[in-house]
């Protein structure tokens, strides 16, 4: 570990003879591409740093230890330091392990989220609409831009299906754990005698596209354009603004109809449809980070059910790590669920030490 803590250290310390550089400050793209790779390394350049210093600390005290001529006060001085270097050299160590873990390449990215209603008719798109509140509160927090990008909302306040694009710091990396069957089990406004019905929501979290990621040929799409409606199917404009793109090759559909502009519909639905194309890439290809990529996320299959929200005991349930935690009415009202990601994150943290061990 040692070593290749080194060779980063090493490299570290090229990309910043590098960034010195005429030839590479006058050019604004390999400046932001060599300081990018370079914020990543510091903090492990950092970590073997403080591991190598300590280290040397260890083996000057057993050093003092060993030596019999030493002064007795001096050894038992160095042999009571042993303990504590050797505890905080474990930690550092440790530490230096999951720096070193491989990385979700998406992580850092900005996400489109899809909230679809399951089995449970109005209740599981009432229950949309929870999790759209919830998930919206859940940005607010972390000072990220929600935007919404389809809809099809009920008559009475809750959604067959939303789409929302998610920008941010890091929004993948933390809602990416979101993905699956979600149900809820509780009694309808509707339910004269009291019983409890089980619905499902499916949630979908893709990582946004970026030109890079993917290439969309203008010949393998069919834009339809038509009215926009509104719940219950009443227009909402008189233009033909909303958007329908199709990519013939994989059969993908997303449309958008949340601004008055044709343009801007375009845009939301292509920016989509990337998302999706991407995504759809991602699962299909074979190589080591494809497929360490999907072991890091989870299969992201919609049928896989991940949580349940029990409103009759106020409990929230993840089934992934066995986490209960009865503040239901906290975690969807104000969108709280750093503990339930950050249990996730750390879950996941631990699979990878093992895998890499």
């Amino acid at each position: 570990m040692l070593d290749k803590l080194a060779k980063i250290s090493d490299r570290y310390e090229e990309i910043t003879a590098l960034l010195n550089q005429p030839e590479n400050i006058s050019d604004s793209k390999r400046f932001q591409e060599l300081s990018k790779e370079q914020a990543k390394m510091l903090p492990i350049v950092e970590a073997f740093q403080t591991l190598s210093q300590k280290q040397k600390e260890l083996e000057d005290n057993e050093a003092i230890l060993a030596d019999t001529s030493e002064d007795q006060e001096l050894r038992d001085l160095a042999k009571e330091e042993l303990v504590g270097l050797k505890s905080e050299i474990e930690e550092l160590t440790q530490n230096a392990k999951i720096l070193l873990l491989p990385k979700d390449p998406d992580d850092e990215k900005n996400a489109i989220l899809e909230i679809r209603a399951g089995t449970g008719g109005e209740e599981a798109a009432l229950f949309v609409a929870d999790l759209y509140r919830m998930y919206s509160r859940f940005a607010e927090a972390n000072r990220w831009k929600v935007e919404v990008m389809s809809s099809n909302p009920t008559g009475i306040g809750g959604f067959k299906e939303i789409v929302v694009s998610i920008d941010g710091k890091n929004v993948f990396s933390r809602m990416k754990f979101e993905a699956g069957t979600h149900r809820v089990q509780r009694v309808p406004a509707t339910e004269t005698q009291g019983r409890v019905h089980t619905s499902a929501v499916t949630v979908a979290i893709l990582p946004e596209a970026e030109d890079i990621d993917i290439e969309v040929k203008s010949t393998d799409l069919k834009i339809d354009t038509y009215r926009s409606q509104g719940a219950g199917g009443q227009h909402v404009n008189t233009t033909d603004s909303a958007i329908r793109i199709t990519h013939l090759p994989s059969g993908i559909v997303v449309t958008c109809q949340e601004e008055r502009s044709q343009i801007k519909n375009r845009a939301k639905a292509m920016k989509h449809l990337k998302a999706k194309l991407y995504e759809a890439e991602l699962e299909a290809a074979t190589t080591e980070e494809a497929q360490l990529r999907k072991s890091m996320v989870g299969s992201g299959d919609r049928s896989e059910r991940i949580r349940t929200y029990n409103f009759p005991q106020g409990r929230i349930t993840d089934h992934r790590i066995n986490l209960s935690l009865y503040k239901l009415d906290e975690i969807l009202n104000n969108g709280d669920i750093n503990e339930i990601v950050d249990s996730l994150a750390a879950n996941q943290q631990a699979d990878l030490l093992k895998q890499n061990s």
